[in-house]
């Protein structure tokens, strides 16, 4: 079974007034690595990621291999990765992962995360982001993202 329809198109974009997610690839290895780094701990302790396997430590070399994975997997439509960046800059500020759920429950589980130096924005960041996975732009009935959907 796949995961999203061969005729899906999935958005590529969603901009608000406090951020922008754009497909993440190894164009962003700097500011990606740059974030994430900073933030492991804080990472760790956001919804989804407790008791994870990553963060991890790795090079930036280590890590651009990541986001062409993530690329990949985009393209094929296995997955579904963003950086979230500040709408008035290039900065990084965090990731949006959607990829196919293995619980026999949901059809797909959400992950996101913000830089530790950005934390206050979360909150905003995860309502709108359960808005536009809920929405018409996704086919997802049972998407999972800890905690605001079940």
């Amino acid at each position: 079974m796949t995961f999203v329809s061969a005729d899906f198109e999935p958005p590529r974009r969603l901009a608000t007034e406090k951020f922008l997610l754009e497909p993440l690839g190894p164009e962003h290895n700097e500011g990606d690595y740059d974030a994430w780094t900073s933030s492991i701990e804080h990472i760790r302790s956001t919804p989804g990621f407790e008791g994870g396997r990553w963060p991890r430590e790795m090079t930036a070399e280590e890590n651009r291999s990541d986001l062409e994975r993530h690329a990949a997997d985009f393209e094929a439509r296995e997955g579904f990765t963003f950086t979230v960046r500040d709408p008035d800059g290039d900065a990084i500020l965090g990731c949006v992962y959607i990829y196919p759920a293995n619980d026999g429950v949901h059809d797909a589980t959400v992950q996101s995360w913000v830089r530790a130096s950005e934390a206050a924005r979360d909150g905003d960041f995860r309502r709108a982001l359960a808005d536009w996975i809920t929405s018409n732009a996704w086919p997802f009935e049972r998407p999972l993202y800890k905690p605001l959907l079940t």
